[in-house]
């Protein structure tokens, strides 16, 4: 698995996510793909528990590591999302989806308010797609709305009390691909 992001920052106590549509080290399924990939752009169905009880809100991130960019892609970003909500649906993040009340959406590298799905580019090989919720100590972060997700995880840095990851791969011609 690639390195974990997250590990140069310090330990925080862990939960568990998990997906009806992605699986821990396994490759992604062709609705969490781009529609170039074959797929639809679908943001997976996530839940989450064992979260600290003093947690305020939550933070839903994917970024891909591996991206030829030197920094990585960020496929999404959602925070604020209220300590009672410990599940998102099939969809909620994609265009035309619903998330909770109060839970707000960056652009991703698209520059779209939306889950974008993986496209691993040809020759780059395996990609590793972390699925991060963390557990914030704040009810909501004030961010400018068109922060960068980056922006927010260096926000997020500073007030997680606890973090769950559910890491999923894909790579250019994994067999997931349309022909």
């Amino acid at each position: 698995m690639a390195d974990d992001p997250y590990a140069r920052f310090g330990d925080v106590p862990a939960f568990t996510v998990t997906s009806e549509d992605i699986h821990d080290g396994e490759p992604l399924p062709r609705a969490q793909r781009d529609t170039a990939s074959g797929g639809s752009n679908t943001s997976p169905q996530l839940s989450w528990s064992g979260f600290p009880a003093e947690t305020k809100s939550f933070v839903v991130t994917i970024f891909d590591p591996d991206a030829p960019t030197g920094s990585g892609f960020w496929h999404w970003a959602v925070y604020n999302i209220p300590a009672d909500v410990t599940d998102l649906a099939s969809g909620a993040g994609s265009a035309g989806g619903a998330l909770p009340h109060g839970a707000a959406t960056l652009k991703n590298e698209y520059r779209k308010r939306e889950f974008a799905g993986a496209e691993p580019p040809e020759g780059t090989g395996l990609h590793h797609y972390h699925v991060t919720v963390d557990a914030l100590d704040v009810d909501r972060l004030d961010l400018d709305p068109e922060a960068t997700p980056a922006v927010l995880r260096f926000n997020v840095h500073f007030h997680t009390i606890a973090r769950a990851v559910l890491t999923a791969t894909a790579a250019f011609d994994d067999g997931v691909r349309e022909g």
